[in-house]
């Protein structure tokens, strides 16, 4: 594996007296997928939130491009290009599709831009529904908002938070479309999910969590190729 660009390391985090992780270390090369394997409730999103500073880490590093970004303010993250998709969206649903769009997009020094018409491109849906405002748009239509949002920024590093929960299969697929586009654009991108088909589809390497502890780590094809594996922390 070339050099990763974001690790996580050794991180404790917890809701005022609830410990949530216990030690959680991960690493995301640019270029690649790494998925967060866990069922529902088991530190998947507070790995997340530790990462972007949204619930920061008690104890432990967060790494990006060779220093330490633990404990700075979530803005300050983002700045530094590292982009997040929330599992609930946050759209802006009085803003129309366009205006979400453009109230994101940032340049950075640096690799190809994300404009309107790539994520357009990727989401020809939204072409479709550029004047239409977010409330309005169904659960789908609505995630690939978030995720074209975040690519307006034009990230380094982006963080899935369940991207394929409640979606029909048919937007499922687009999302895993989306992923591998974004691998190929060299982005390094970390997703938490519980859904191993949609990870087997997009990941190179995942790590399993339980109860706040990375308890396995390895190739995807070698976790979904694991019955015992899947059985005892994924249910499967």
């Amino acid at each position: 594996m070339t050099a990763p660009v974001l690790t996580v390391e050794d991180v404790y985090t917890a809701y005022g007296l609830s410990q949530v992780l216990f030690g959680v270390s991960l690493e995301v090369a640019a270029g690649e997928c790494v998925c967060l394997l866990g069922r529902n409730g088991v530190g998947k999103t507070t790995t997340m939130r530790s990462i972007m500073g949204l619930t920061p880490p008690r104890r432990g590093r967060v790494i990006w491009k060779g220093k330490d970004v633990a404990g700075r303010e979530p803005y300050q993250i983002a700045d530094l290009g590292i982009g997040f998709v929330p599992e609930d969206r946050r759209i802006f649903s009085d803003l129309t599709v366009w205006e979400n769009l453009d109230v994101a997009a940032r340049r950075r020094d640096g690799g190809s831009a994300w404009t309107l018409d790539r994520v357009f491109d990727l989401f020809p849906k939204l072409r479709e529904l550029v004047d239409r405002q977010g409330g309005f748009l169904s659960g789908g239509e609505q995630q690939m908002l978030t995720i074209a949002r975040t690519l307006m920024g034009n990230p380094q590093a982006v963080l899935l938070d369940e991207p394929s929960e409640g979606l029909a299969p048919v937007i499922v697929q687009d999302m895993a479309a989306a992923v591998t586009r974004m691998k190929a654009e060299g982005i390094a991108v970390l997703v938490s999910e519980q859904n191993l088909h949609f990870c087997s589809a997009v990941a190179d390497r995942a790590y399993v969590i339980e109860k706040g502890v990375i308890r396995h780590e390895g190739p995807m094809a070698a976790i979904v190729a694991d019955a015992g594996l899947r059985e005892a922390y994924l249910g499967l």
